[in-house]
């Protein structure tokens, strides 16, 4: 691709005027493996005169080398750069190529067709404004093409193009094209797809891709490019509310203090009176500054700082709101769930929420159901499985500010971050705020944990002890009792075996399961700190997730982890209960440390090898780590 300045061509500068001008859309491609995304892609790069003289001779020579399309060039190679992609022959990763027309400038995201990488579909996804669905005419509607649409729609992306793909292998069949056409818009009716153009194409013999084919006379519709340069998207009104998260707070000097992030929501104007969110607190808009200089509008999409009249309180993740449309502010919701994680949903694990550039903590609660995209019937179901989509309770530590996702995808859209590795475990829509999150507030009461521990001598604490089952934790955790209670200290033990007679009694043995066990027994040794206790925890708690959502529900220094650090081996050989014998035998099922994981403390207060220490001089040194730690304050 050159830019001539011959007499009667354009400058550079008036190129560049006009580039700079064309409007912007953002378009994915998606539907199931081997429908020809990428083949699709290359060939719009080609049509459009956006490659250089080297691309295409690179294009030549890898297509030869490669030989899977014979003499001609395979457009699929401009695109697939991941040698793993070009090897088995799919896309792996989200590919985000650039081109334009003379109408329009184009963003387009190449996304996986295979099942096992949707995760990055959605991620494609987010941010389009237009599907390019295809289908190979030879295979019809797949799982993956409706779990596809079903995303899209999820996403809110209404304008659809079903690329019809691979006509000329059916020469060029119109009762097959209209009949796979009648099947998709029969499906996209029953998830609110109604706006729907349906293109006959062949992606490597570029019919109807940029021009009408005549292999296809009976097509009367729109070519593949003319719908994308012409289709009209549906932005902002400037009677939107204004919605403006705040990415970074700008102090360069004494002297300046402006707010700085993406205007997501309607439009600002200097004097108008904003809400800060979530804290409620009102503010006048001062200026509007840019790198250019100050603006006396600015709308939806553009990056700017705001400067206020008044000194408030604001930091990165609140949202700036219009005082007569402000956004919701809740700590509970009801949400969609894209699972993204190849291990299942644990509901009750806390993890991390980010909306925007808020980040916090946050929990589901088990499906409400989970969706099946073929017949779209509402399942029942404890947890999700990967690329699996469900409806979820999900609980924050903190309120924030949201819009439901189909009111503004920014202000309703999440990821949920697993809180020991960092990866993005799933993607979520919230629906609303439950009401309950408004309804119930915390009571303020007089005599709190202060001066319950006051009048017992001591500072309250958890002990809480993790290892195997036969490390010897119950019996330690006995012996440091005895020993408080010696001191006439106040205490508590909340043994596994015991409290699953009770409070836990409605519980098994599988993951999900042994993570709400922990929940429930962390939530009540926590009542018992506010009672001023010292509890003693003995669970065999074998996840780390769930031990230090434990030390997160209390305050710095009230929290001890207490590793009875026992070798498999010598824990089996003492079986107290015969419970290594029948996991061996197969008879007793998702027992740690067999069929299921012991992740060991990375950095346990004490660790206690018990194949070098006796359990009453464990006992010992554990209460002497509480004189030293202040716990028992009149020790």
């Amino acid at each position: 691709m050159s830019i001539s300045n011959d007499l009667g061509a354009p400058s550079i500068e008036q190129y560049l005027h006009t580039q700079a001008h064309k409007s912007l859309l953002r378009f994915i491609t998606c539907g199931s493996v081997d429908d020809g995304k990428s083949t699709l892609i290359g060939r719009l790069l080609y049509e459009s005169k956006m490659l250089f003289e080297d691309q295409l001779a690179t294009l030549a020579a890898d297509s030869k080398s490669v030989g899977t399309q014979g003499d001609d060039l395979d457009f699929a190679l401009l695109v697939d750069g991941l040698s793993a992609e070009r090897e088995q022959g799919i896309t792996i990763d989200v590919a985000y190529r650039f081109f334009a027309t003379e109408k329009r400038k184009f963003i387009v995201a190449d996304t996986p067709g295979h099942e096992q990488y949707t995760r990055n579909m959605v991620t494609g996804a987010s941010t389009a404004d237009v599907a390019v669905i295809l289908i190979d005419a030879r295979q019809g509607l797949l799982t993956q093409t409706r779990r596809h649409s079903y995303l899209v729609s999820l996403l809110g992306i209404r304008k659809i193009v079903v690329a019809i793909n691979k006509l000329d292998m059916l020469d060029y069949s119109q009762e097959v094209f209209e009949r796979i056409a009648h099947d998709y818009r029969a499906f996209a009716q029953r998830i609110g797809l109604d706006d729907i153009v349906c293109i006959p194409i062949s992606a490597l013999r570029g019919d109807n891709i940029t021009t009408p084919s005549t292999n296809t006379p009976w097509y009367r519709g729109p070519v593949l490019i003319d719908y994308l340069d012409s289709v009209s998207i549906a932005g902002d009104m400037p009677t939107d509310p204004f919605r403006f998260p705040v990415q970074w707070v700008n102090r360069p000097n004494s002297e300046f203090r402006g707010y700085s992030g993406r205007i997501v929501g309607g439009s600002v104007r200097p004097g108008d009176r904003l809400r800060v969110l979530p804290s409620g607190k009102e503010a006048t808009v001062a200026r509007i500054v840019t790198q250019d200089g100050d603006l006396d509008l600015a709308s939806n999409g553009q990056s700017v700082t705001l400067t206020l009249n008044e000194q408030i309180d604001i930091s990165r993740g609140d949202v700036l709101c219009s005082t007569s449309d402000p956004a919701g502010v809740a700590d509970q919701f009801e949400a969609t769930i894209i699972w993204m994680s190849e291990e299942e949903m644990l509901a009750g694990r806390p993890c991390l929420l980010k909306i925007g550039a808020k980040t916090v903590s946050a929990t589901l609660a088990p499906p409400k159901y989970k969706i099946n995209v073929n017949t779209l019937e509402h399942l029942a179901s404890k947890t999700l499985e990967l690329n699996e989509i469900g409806v979820c309770t999900i609980t924050l530590d903190q309120p924030i500010s949201f819009d439901a996702y189909t009111q503004n995808r920014d202000m309703g859209g999440f990821i949920l971050i697993d809180r020991i590795s960092n990866n993005t475990i799933a993607a979520g829509l919230l629906h609303f705020a439950l009401r309950r999150s408004q309804n119930i507030h915390w009571q303020a009461i007089e005599i709190d944990k202060r001066a319950h521990a006051a009048l017992k001598g001591q500072r309250p604490a958890v002990l809480w002890f993790t290892g195997l089952s036969g490390a010897g934790k119950s019996t330690i955790a006995n012996l440091v009792e005895k020993k408080l209670h010696a001191l006439g200290r106040h205490s508590y033990l909340l043994d596994g075996d015991n409290v699953r007679h009770g409070l836990n009694k409605d519980l098994g043995f599988t993951d999900a399961d042994r993570v709400e066990n922990i929940r429930r027994v962390s939530e009540v040794a926590k009542l018992m700190v506010d009672a001023g206790l010292i509890v003693l925890v003995s669970f065999i708690s074998p996840f780390r997730a769930e031990r230090q959502m434990a030390r997160e529900l209390l305050d710095r220094g009230e929290f001890c982890e207490v590793f009875i650090d026992t070798p498999i081996a010598e824990a089996e050989r003492r079986d107290p209960k015969g419970l290594y014998k029948k996991a061996r035998r197969g008879d007793l099922k998702n027992f740690t440390g067999i069929d299921s994981p012991y992740e060991t403390p990375e950095h346990p207060e004490i660790r206690i090898d018990t194949t070098t220490i006796s359990s009453e001089d464990a006992a010992e040194r554990i209460v002497a780590h509480l004189v030293a730690n202040g716990v028992l304050l009149q020790a």
